[in-house]
């Protein structure tokens, strides 16, 4: 298959952008109907409802026969994913939508850390150590949201400090699914192994913490979890793996940062929210380090132009 993967082109790109435009507005749409309804109930609702949607199409086009070598890499997936919505879930009661996408954003800095200490054959190069570098000064910059720490506000930062443990939650789902045999079961199983556990998991969390009650069928709240559900992690997903199937992986990778970019406008846009000068200094460098950790080879061949131009 991978012989057959070709570099992004015009395409590939529109429908990148539609991809990140989706998945940039989702923190959005869960703090906006928050009031109505608990993001850890949102979360929940979405997992369901996917996961009914992806056990439908696995039970349409075959891959339940994978399920007895692959039940326990996928239980470990899904107890990540569901650990990574709800660390966003209580972060966004912290922290605003645009530092939730950008922190969560730092998944690839931990997947690489991860698989190259696992994976031999995908250890660190020079350019991805940088790029690590870069994105966690960036995001101790970020964190720094005042002059002095006597006038940092605490709640964002612990909201902040959750989208980065959302964002290692993420990583180390994709850890996971490479290193077991996961890689090489159907895309639907996996996907719904990470929805099904993190649906169950997630109830669970909201049943204990009494946040099960905290739901208003309203207009905005509904439209959040059917949005999530249905075109977050069912549509969107699903077309992501198609398009990895398909395109270099490095290709997709650099048209991926425009998700936090987009959730950061949205954020400021849609919910007014307010950036500081150190949270937009920390996220160029965060999201420049990511670039250079997932898209390294198209980053050495840009330096390489640009050294021989000069």
């Amino acid at each position: 298959m991978s012989a057959t993967r070709r570099s992004a082109d015009g395409f590939a790109l529109q429908v990148m952008m539609g991809l990140c435009l989706i998945w940039g507005i989702q923190q959005v749409m869960i703090k906006w109907a928050a009031p109505d309804i608990a993001p850890v109930m949102q979360a929940a609702g979405r997992s369901g409802i996917s996961a009914l949607l992806v056990g439908i199409l696995i039970c349409c086009k075959g891959g339940w026969d994978q399920v007895g070598n692959t039940w326990r890499g996928g239980l470990l997936a899904g107890t990540l994913f569901g650990l990574e919505f709800f660390f966003i879930s209580e972060g966004l009661q912290l922290t605003t939508a645009a530092h939730m996408s950008v922190f969560l954003y730092t998944a690839p800095i931990f997947t690489a850390l991860g698989v190259h200490w696992l994976l031999p054959s995908e250890r660190l190069r020079p350019v991805q150590w940088l790029g690590i570098l870069l994105a966690f000064i960036g995001i101790a910059i970020a964190f720094a949201g005042g002059v002095s720490w006597d006038n940092l506000d605490h709640r964002m930062l612990i909201g902040d400090a959750l989208g980065v443990l959302a964002g290692a939650a993420w990583g180390a789902t994709t850890v996971v699914v490479r290193a077991s045999r996961l890689s090489e079961a159907p895309v639907t199983l996996t996907l719904f192994y990470q929805l099904i556990v993190g649906f169950v998991g997630l109830l669970l969390i909201a049943i204990l913490s009494g946040q099960v009650t905290h739901v208003s069928l309203t207009t905005v709240a509904v439209a959040s979890v059917l949005f999530q559900g249905l075109v977050v992690s069912f549509f969107s997903y699903l077309t992501w793996f198609w398009l990895l199937r398909r395109y270099l992986a490095a290709n997709l990778a650099v048209f991926s940062f425009m998700t936090p970019l987009f959730g950061v406008t949205f954020g400021v846009v849609l919910l007014g929210e307010a950036l500081t000068l150190n949270f937009v200094i920390g996220a160029v460098l965060v999201l420049l380090g990511i670039t250079f950790v997932s898209a390294e080879q198209w980053v050495r061949r840009r330096l390489r132009r640009a050294l021989g131009q000069s």
